[in-house]
This record gives structure tokens, C-alpha cells and sequence, in this order.
């Protein structure tokens, strides 16, 4: 019995390292099992994992232990990390509850929505802040274009992220 489980284990290892695979397949243009250092934050999202930047940038470390960085990452290196981060189910999305309390304490006036200029102070200036492109990319799709208004409880539920339910338990 202990051997079937072993068996069911592996087959879920082997299920998470097919699934990166193909995801770092879509940014190996060269198809030379190597992508561009600035692709790994796309493909870790497109997994279902949301980390911050200091994480990522943790997580790259991890990749290029050892290493002289190149500005590509390989496969080979970049499997076993990315395997453990999502047996270990790290860099989970935020749940909707804490989105909306986030939003809500930056709704001074309790109205529902945050105007552009708001969002974007709050955005680029406090904490970790947007890049430009980010607050763009953000903006096209949480603003209201009639109002020019972002109203959070519908950009939350666009944002929301169903939980992956292949991946072991």
C-alpha cells in the first residue's frame, strides 16, 4: 500500500513538472530550454502563483544559486524550484475578503469606487510601487471609461483567481 501511494506522488510531481514545462515552452523562443530572465514572472503567474517582486526576485536567487546571472534562466534550473513552490502551494492569491477590506480602507468617503488619480497616488506612491506599465495595464482594465472611476467590488471579482484544482492538497 505504502507503494502506491509513492506511485500517486510521483505522478502528481510529474503531472506539476509537465505543467511548468509547458508553461516556460511559451517564452522559449529559441527552443533551447532557456528564457529571458524578465519572462519568469509571467510564467510563475501563468501557474497560478502571484508573488511579490522581493519574491520573485528570491525565487530567481534560488534559480541562479551557484551561477554567474546571464539574464536567461534554464530549465534544468528553474524545474526543481518552481516544483517545490507549488507542491509547498507558496505565492497563493490574495483572497477576495482581504481585496476588498484593502480597497475599502483607501475609500475614504465609503462610496464604492476610487477615482484614477487616487488609485494611481495609491499605486505608484505607497508601498510597492506600479511601474508605469503596470498602472497602464491595471488601468485598462479596472477603470470604468464613463466615469473614469475604478469600482472595486467588480474589478475584484474580474481579479479573482479559482484555486487550480489538479495540483495536490
Amino acid at each position: 500500500m505504502a507503494e502506491k501511494e509513492g506511485n500517486g506522488e510521483d505522478g502528481a510531481v510529474a503531472e506539476i513538472e509537465k505543467k511548468i514545462i509547458e508553461a516556460f515552452e511559451v517564452f522559449d523562443h529559441e527552443c533551447n530550454k532557456t528564457v529571458d530572465v524578465r519572462e519568469i514572472g509571467s510564467i510563475v503567474r501563468s501557474l497560478g502563483c502571484f508573488p511579490t517582486e522581493a519574491e520573485l526576485h528570491e525565487l530567481l536567487a534560488k534559480v541562479e544559486e551557484e551561477e554567474e546571472p546571464t539574464g536567461y534562466i534554464h530549465l534544468e534550473k528553474f524545474l526543481p524550484v518552481m516544483t517545490k513552490v507549488l507542491l509547498d502551494r507558496s505565492y497563493r492569491p490574495i483572497p477576495e475578503d482581504v481585496l476588498l477590506h484593502a480597497f475599502e480602507a483607501l475609500d475614504e468617503n465609503k462610496c464604492g469606487y476610487l477615482t484614477k488619480d487616487e488609485l494611481v497616488k495609491y499605486m505608484t506612491e505607497e508601498g510597492e510601487p506600479f511601474t508605469e506599465e503596470e498602472m497602464e495595464e491595471m488601468l485598462s482594465s479596472a477603470l470604468d471609461p464613463e466615469t473614469n472611476t475604478v469600482l472595486y467590488r467588480d474589478y475584484i471579482s474580474m481579479m479573482i483567481v479559482d484555486e487550480p484544482e489538479d495540483l495536490p492538497q
